[in-house]
């Protein structure tokens, strides 16, 4: 079994799958409802010049994640 880390260590053009959300409360709803969910397919498509945030495609739609948000979500 692969090894889980975070969200914020994939590179760019690289496709991982999600393993777990780490938050609970309200950032977990929003996590949930732009759809990480356990088994989704994820891709990092564009890192910004300062690094934060993070463009991602996920089930179809590109979302900017800020790193403190992609941090909490374990991939592998």
């Amino acid at each position: 079994m692969a090894k889980a880390y975070p969200l914020t260590d994939v590179p760019e053009g690289k496709k991982v799958t999600v393993k777990q959300l780490l938050p609970s409360g309200s950032l977990r709803r929003r996590l949930l409802d732009i759809g990480l969910v356990e088994g989704t397919n994820v891709e990092c498509l564009q890192k910004s010049p300062a690094g934060d945030p993070v463009a991602y495609l996920i089930r179809g739609a590109v979302i900017a994640l800020r790193s403190e948000d992609a941090s909490a979500v374990l991939v592998c």
